[in-house]
């Protein structure tokens, strides 16, 4: 696959300081485009990052035709840039788009375009860490056409950005029990633009309030756990692990909650994939068998929680020093991750 490359005159990658880095607001030098028109894709290209111009009449601005990845690439102690299992991740696109009505985007174009795009701008990713280059690709509908019906044109694009922590603290978290995220037949399971959208008056609700996220529950009768709206979560009660299962088709099947799930396992730690009521969550609590909460996800790793917000009461754990799980999973991942440990999983694909 040839991709057509127009490079920047000078790299703005010195600008950036790595020991202060926020999540989300700079962007790498180049970015990657490829369109598909009438089911055909056509040749990659990178340019220099910038503005896309548009028709006001673009497909996906009225109805929704737009999904997104979150990956991560790391630097090793060697200079060496690995990114943690972007293959999964691009499996996980194309479900996404087989869901949203939208065209599969071929692996040689998801992935060598990806590990080109990278290379070129392999001096924005950070050294130290805690920090790490973001991914996003991303699909839209194109057509230049009002009327509700799936869109015949689309574009792929894929922008970086260096990444510190997501979450600097253990998070507080409010148990939604009046709005809905996902219903079994929704898109609960895909990465689909509207699956925030509709999240983002609770969101604000919730963190006038003092919390930082909502841990989400079924919207039948709002008693089984689901997922947080960054990231997916799991409960040590007892000698137990426990995460809410796949099964519903209203949870994201979040590449960094397989990871964990695959290394506690072989540490020799029960882990249950099931359903899990808030209900059991409480009463593990009052019997002082809730240990540790914690939340996993492309942009948050592994996110201690401190304190649980449900119906009125709130649920404060241990302090974080003191769990194990979770601060040995942390440490185990980040290992692997930053090349300080064998990947006997062989889930870093090597760039340069």
């Amino acid at each position: 696959m040839n991709i057509n490359t127009s490079k920047v005159a000078v790299s703005r990658s010195q600008e950036v300081n790595a020991s202060n880095i926020q999540f989300g607001k700079t962007y790498s030098d180049h970015m990657l485009i490829a369109d598909c028109i009438n089911g055909v894709w056509q040749e990659p290209q990178i340019l220099p990052y910038g503005d896309i111009s548009m028709s006001p009449a673009t497909t996906f601005i009225h109805y929704g035709q737009s999904i997104f990845e979150g990956i991560k690439a790391y630097k090793n102690e060697e200079g060496e840039i690995h990114i943690f299992r972007p293959t999964d991740n691009w499996k996980r696109f194309n479900i996404s788009a087989e869901r949203m009505a939208m065209p599969h985007v071929p692996e040689e174009i998801f992935m060598n375009g990806m590990k080109e795009l990278i290379a070129l701008d392999k001096d924005w990713v950070p050294n130290i860490d805690d920090c790490s280059l973001y991914i996003r690709p991303f699909m839209f509908a194109t057509d230049e056409f009002i009327g509700i019906k799936p869109a015949e044109n689309f574009r792929f694009m894929i922008i970086t950005s260096p990444a510190g922590a997501y979450y600097n603290k253990p998070t507080k978290i409010y148990v939604q029990n009046k709005y809905v995220r996902a219903f079994p037949g929704g898109i609960g399971y895909t990465k689909a633009a509207g699956n925030y959208g509709a999240c983002m008056l609770p969101t604000m609700e919730t963190r006038k309030l003092g919390y930082d996220q909502i841990l989400w529950t079924d919207g039948y009768d709002h008693k089984f756990v689901q997922e947080i709206g960054t990231m997916n979560v799991f409960f040590v009660l007892g000698d137990k692990i426990i995460t809410p299962d796949l099964s519903g088709g209203t949870i994201l099947a979040g590449v960094t909650r397989d990871s964990a799930i695959k290394l506690l396992n072989k540490k020799g730690y029960t882990v249950e994939e099931r359903p899990l009521t808030i209900d059991e969550i409480r009463e593990s609590f009052y019997k002082g068998e809730l240990k540790e909460a914690f939340g996993t996800g492309t942009a948050a790793v592994i996110a201690p929680i401190s304190e649980l917000f449900y119906d009125g009461q709130t649920m404060n754990l241990p302090p974080v020093e003191e769990w194990e799980v979770s601060n040995w999973l942390k440490k185990e991942l980040a290992d692997i991750r930053y090349g300080r440990t064998e990947d006997k999983y062989h889930w870093m694909y090597k760039v340069c």
